[in-house]
């Protein structure tokens, strides 16, 4: 590790660029990352923006995790040990071999590559270990394949065709149907994925498209005028105005100033927009605006007219939204105290990495507290 710290330093001197590759924050005049970047990173992209996997307001992958735990309980327990153990600990492999290849394969044009150029190279990743790598890339696309096709198939057939297209068919028309999808989404990915020239592109131009969204996605807990239309105009808007921003205007994504403003520009329209098409169109049946409000309780004035509706009254048993805000700042420090406490640790520097460790420790006391708080006063509320 002492070695690998010390030729990455020679790097960066070599190389005559400002700053360091091993610091977490880059100079404000760094090409790589700007400080409009890293702001959007930071502060706008975990809001704002849909893409698989992490979609801001919940959607099929949380839903799919906590649906097949054994109560409540436990679905925010593993929710909660999925986010540490995919943004605190697993980069951190990731990283190490981005550093190490920088040092083997200095003169590489296309950095991206040196992630398998680490895994073929003999002199650094054991032979006999590689079959073992491949099942694994193997396992972790088709899986990935195989989630979005079935997904995008049963948009396309449940939400779609069945309803607005033929109604009424027999399930062997609509299991057909389903399979002629499957095939043509696979088509479509792949004519996409020809014309994408890195994987970071396609990242980036699924993050752009997605700009926006968030907002109405996070909102629908919060408020209870958000309806159907709210997340369709967000969709909608936001793929539209991206897309004229990168075709008509010629942005680039894979430029880090044009992506920034990309984002702020989409998310700022798709807002507004969805925003004005949610006061334009009818909300949500009262019943089942009621039904819902009954069965999941969410808190917040946004949803005093609807308890109102209930006959319910608005109860902080369960801490109300200061408790759960408490709790989200809590689970931020939690995960990035966890992140930078794993690097330190790593890169051998004890002392502030046990602090960090130390911080992240005492999160997750006061997060189990609070939840115990929690349901304690959802007892008291029950009685």
């Amino acid at each position: 590790m002492d070695a690998l710290k010390t030729k990455i330093v020679a790097l960066d001197q070599a190389s005559g660029q400002s700053g360091s590759r091993l610091a977490f924050f880059p100079d404000l005049d760094s090409v790589w990352m700007p400080a409009i970047t890293l702001f959007v990173y930071l502060a706008v992209n975990w809001w704002a923006s849909w893409y698989p996997g992490a979609e801001p307001g919940g959607g099929g992958y949380v839903a799919q995790r906590i649906f097949s735990a054994k109560d409540e309980k436990h679905g925010l327990l593993a929710t909660l040990w999925f986010n540490i153990a995919h943004y605190a600990l697993r980069p951190w492999p990731w990283i190490l071999t981005a550093l190490a290849s920088l040092v083997l394969y200095p003169d590489l044009a296309d950095k991206e590559s040196g992630y398998v150029r680490t895994l073929m190279d003999p002199n650094v990743f054991p032979p006999y270990l590689r079959g073992f790598m491949l099942a694994a890339f193997a396992a972790a696309y088709m899986s990935t394949i195989g989630t979005q096709l079935n997904w995008g198939a049963s948009y396309v057939i449940n939400d779609f065709y069945r309803r607005f297209v033929l109604r009424g068919a027999n399930e062997r028309h609509y299991v057909a149907a389903s399979q002629i999808v499957t095939v043509l989404l696979m088509v479509i990915s792949l004519i996409v994925t020809f014309n994408l020239d890195s994987i970071a592109g396609a990242w980036k131009l699924l993050l752009v498209t997605g700009a926006g969204t968030g907002t109405v996605l996070l909102l629908r807990w919060f408020w209870w005028r958000i309806n159907a239309w709210s997340e369709v105009s967000a969709m909608a808007i936001a793929a539209a105005v991206s897309l004229y921003l990168q075709i008509h205007w010629k942005w680039d994504s894979d430029d880090p100033r044009e992506f920034a403003y990309l984002m702020i520009i989409t998310v700022a329209i798709t807002t507004i927009a969805s925003l004005l098409v949610t006061f334009a169109t009818t909300p949500e049946p009262k019943e089942k605006l009621v039904r819902f409000y009954r069965q999941v309780r969410p808190e917040g004035p946004g949803w005093k007219y609807i308890a109102g509706e209930a006959g319910l009254q608005e109860s902080d048993a369960g801490g109300g939204l200061a408790m759960q805000f408490a709790n989200w700042a809590l689970g931020c420090v939690l995960i990035y105290a966890s992140l930078f406490g794993i690097g330190k640790l790593v890169f051998k520097e004890w002392g502030t990495g046990l602090l960090f460790a130390a911080t992240a420790v005492a999160a997750a006391v006061l997060i189990s507290r609070n939840m115990s708080a929690t349901r304690a006063g959802e007892h008291v509320g029950e009685c």
